[in-house]
């Protein structure tokens, strides 16, 4: 059985009134987030790209920062696929990205030619792929054959776990992108 309180007219209105304002405090919080988001996302999203008038391979050259993908490539004979007609989009990790790999990992990616192969083909995709339009996940097939799952969310434009540049570089035949760490396939 229920029994009822009654509770003066004037603390009832301050109760109301605090309830009303933590109620709105709570509401507005995640609004407030996500409003901050939808800015970073629409700033991101605008951001110009950069034209530069060669291929990627040219591109990635000349880029200081990207020395250690563009040795690798070489290493795994992919400059010439990376040159050829496309439109490609390779996800390309700064030398920042390589250095955060353990060097034994690093060691045996680069000692194998097939595994280099994989890993370096998981960071391209033969379509128009911009990691700064995805406010829904969504996903594109790599070169390598697994897909690769791009979203825009609290840490700006992603590439699975990486974070991606909002300023990407287009070239003769496709985008590169800066990311800031190496994109790891699951090995079967």
């Amino acid at each position: 059985m229920f029994k009822f309180i009654r509770v003066p007219r004037p603390a009832l209105r301050r109760l109301s009134k605090a309830a009303a304002v933590a109620t709105a405090l709570v509401v507005m919080a995640p609004a407030q987030a996500s409003l901050t988001n939808i800015n970073a996302f629409l700033t991101c999203r605008h951001a110009q790209l950069t034209e530069f008038p060669g291929t990627i391979v040219d591109a990635a050259i000349a880029t200081p920062q990207l020395s250690t993908l563009v040795s690798l490539v070489v290493a795994a004979d992919l400059t010439g696929a990376l040159s050829g007609k496309g439109p490609l989009t390779v996800f390309a990790p700064t030398n920042d990205a390589f250095a955060k790999v353990p060097a034994p990992l690093l060691d045996l990616i680069g000692s194998d030619p097939t595994l280099l192969t994989k890993v370096l083909t998981y960071h391209v995709t033969t379509r128009n792929a911009d990691p700064r339009r995805s406010l829904i996940p969504s996903q594109v097939p790599s070169l390598q054959g697994q897909n690769l799952f791009l979203a825009f969310g609290a840490e700006g434009a992603t590439v699975n776990q990486s974070v991606a540049s909002c300023k990407g570089v287009k070239t003769t035949n496709g985008t590169v992108w800066l990311i800031d760490s190496v994109l790891l396939p699951q090995f079967k």
